[in-house]
């Protein structure tokens, strides 16, 4: 454990702005970081802790402790014939814990792959991708209490886990510093391929059998067959709700999604199916390799906004002076919408305004060109923001943390 002072935080985040730490501590054992938290709790007011700093965007220095869990190493805590529980150190590259699991054939995670960050900010964010959230695979989170020093576990139900956020981004926000996480997968995976652009571009076999040449099969062969997890239109039109439902039929009609489910090979759309966890994986990575911008070469967070949820009626509303927009089922008669599409909407993709600036092909990411500060981003922000709410009445939150 080495604690430093006045340390720039321009290579600890992926937006690449400047801005520097009073402290930054970087520690293996979570005994030490509990005993330094006891002997000197003035040194963590206040606390922020930094992984891989993909979800963050400085604005000024920050005046306190930046702490950054480096502990590491992935066990088998428990297994029985349905699930394997992983316990997973904080500061294990989150892809590199996916990559574990699906080689060895577990659900539950693939697809998250090649979401940026380290395992001890999943639970913060409940990070999501292509149907997925980390609240459906996380058993427990395991952490030091701020200033106490007291180790602590939570389990799922505690997390408070939501839309991109839960009880760590929240309430226990500077009070509480994950050490490690405990996650339950499943032994035979139960494939989620409700998105339309990943089910097009996972690897399936046509009628005649014949594979991809690019498909890999990994684990038992049983645990290779798959239930691919899907929502019939009543479902989906049950889940939107009544009110405004005539308006978003047509929508939900061109959602693209299967309209049955199928444990191993079977027939879908014509298709033959076997489909496996490496293959919803490598179709995830090329996905968004082809999308997302690689944040060593240009500055940026991902999706620094999150997709708006609205009820039915807003939806209906939207659709009918807008019918080309995306809604998605968000339960509980809600509705979810693309933000991109908004922000696309309204003209931003491609912006730049010196180094700060919206993707060419991706409306959600905002980019740092190179000296751009984190003012300037934030700002551009706020633009963006006011815009959305002025055309469509939708208010944007941001996924990304500022600080």
């Amino acid at each position: 454990m080495r604690l430093r002072e006045n340390i720039s935080l321009r290579a600890y985040h992926t937006f690449g702005t400047e801005a520097k730490a009073r402290y930054f501590l970087e520690f293996t054992d979570s005994a030490e970081l509990a005993d330094l938290l006891r002997e000197n709790p003035r040194l963590f007011d206040p606390v922020l802790v930094l992984g891989s700093g993909s979800n963050l965007l400085f604005t000024r220095d920050f005046p306190g402790m930046v702490i950054r869990p480096a502990v590491t190493g992935i066990t088998v805590e428990k297994e029985d014939d349905h699930h394997v529980w992983l316990r997973a150190g904080a500061g294990v590259v989150w892809d590199d814990f996916v990559r574990y699991a699906v080689e060895a054939g577990w659900g539950g995670v693939e697809n998250l792959s090649l979401i940026p960050g380290r395992v001890g900010a999943v639970p913060v964010q409940n990070i999501g991708a292509y149907g997925r959230e980390a609240a459906s695979v996380i058993s427990s989170v395991t952490g030091v209490a701020v200033p106490s020093g007291e180790v602590r576990e939570y389990g799922a139900a505690e997390c408070r886990f939501g839309y991109r956020t839960s009880i760590f981004k929240e309430e226990l926000r500077e009070r509480f510093i994950i050490t490690s996480v405990v996650f339950r997968l499943d032994r035979v995976p139960e494939l989620v391929l409700e998105y339309g652009d990943l089910r097009n571009e996972v690897e399936i076999k046509d009628e005649a059998g014949n594979e991809n040449e690019n498909e890999v099969k990994t684990g038992d062969e049983e645990r290779d067959k798959v239930k691919v997890k899907i929502k019939a239109e009543v479902e989906i039109k049950k889940e939107i709700g009544d009110e405004g439902q005539n308006d978003v039929e047509a929508k939900i009609s061109s959602t693209n999604r299967f309209d049955h489910q199928v444990a191993g090979p079977g027939p879908v759309g014509g298709h033959n199916i076997d489909i496996t966890v490496t293959d919803v994986r490598e179709a995830v990575i090329r996905i968004r390799r082809r999308k997302l911008p690689d944040p060593s070469m240009l500055g940026n967070a991902g999706s620094f906004f999150k997709n708006p949820v609205v009820g039915a009626s807003t939806a209906a509303r939207l659709r009918a002076a807008y019918p080309a927009i995306p809604v998605y089922p968000s339960g509980e008669g809600l509705v979810k919408l693309s933000a991109g599409w908004l922000i696309d909407q309204c003209g931003w993709k491609g912006f730049r305004k010196g180094d700060a600036g919206v993707h060419r092909d991706h409306a959600l990411v905002l980019i740092n060109y190179g000296s751009a500060t984190g003012k300037e981003i934030f700002k551009l922000s706020e633009e963006i923001c006011r815009s959305v709410q002025e055309r469509f009445g939708v208010d944007l939150e941001r996924e990304v943390i500022v600080v």
